[in-house]
């Protein structure tokens, strides 16, 4: 049991792994079940400090926090598990939160306003609007109607000697309205021909290099 919370700590923090000394705030933590449920899913070592070191929970209060954070503090509610670790006297909880079927999921950000957050390596983001409505697409039980046209074409023409693009920069490149540019971008990472690079207050798009030209 110990060999498996230890090769866990042992890993640091990372897209699908988050350290926890306590939980003091369910609204906080609700961002980090979003940010799993939204991405790849995760764990959440709650009695483990950013360092590694074990700390163990004080009190059962922060179960009662997770629980919040899940059932009340996401929108809709984020799928969870406990499990409980006994290691050197201290208590451990291991929650894991699976990648969802039901994105987004929001959770409390700033002025009381609901936000969807996104894991990128160790930290959660707000997600952009525009993955926003990517998620939206893909579990919608509705059709997706995608076209490629001039404005397609030139954009993925450009990705083909650029490395990336800015929504801005799209709008300029192709003197297009914003609405339009956001349109092309969602449908393009709907269907996997490009990618959107997430960092703390921006975002980017690339070609993805998975998808078979």
């Amino acid at each position: 049991m110990n060999r498996y919370i230890n090769n866990l700590i042992s890993q640091g923090e990372n897209q699908h792994l988050d350290f926890k000394f306590e939980i003091s705030d369910a609204k906080k933590i609700a961002r980090t079940f979003s940010a799993f449920a939204n991405t790849e899913g995760g764990k959440l070592l709650v009695g483990v400090k950013d360092n590694g070191v074990i700390a163990g929970i004080h009190t059962d209060e922060e179960i009662f926090m997770v629980e919040s954070a899940a059932d009340l503090f996401c929108k809709p509610k984020v799928h969870y598990w406990i499990k409980t670790w006994q290691i050197e006297g201290k208590t451990i909880l291991e929650v894991n939160i699976p990648e969802s079927t039901t994105k987004p999921h929001l959770s409390p950000w700033k002025d009381n306003l609901w936000r969807a957050f996104t894991r990128v390596h160790d930290q959660n983001f707000v997600a952009d609007p525009i993955m926003v409505n990517v998620w939206k697409n893909k579990y919608s039980q509705k059709a997706v109607l995608i076209k490629y046209n001039r404005i397609e074409k030139e954009l993925l023409d450009y990705l083909k000697t650029a490395p990336n693009i800015t929504l801005n920069e799209f709008c300029g490149l192709l003197k297009i309205k914003r609405p339009i540019a956001k349109r092309v971008l969602t449908n393009l990472v709907t269907i996997g021909v490009i990618k959107i690079n997430t960092y703390e207050n921006s975002s980017s798009f690339s070609l993805n290099e998975d998808f078979p030209y």
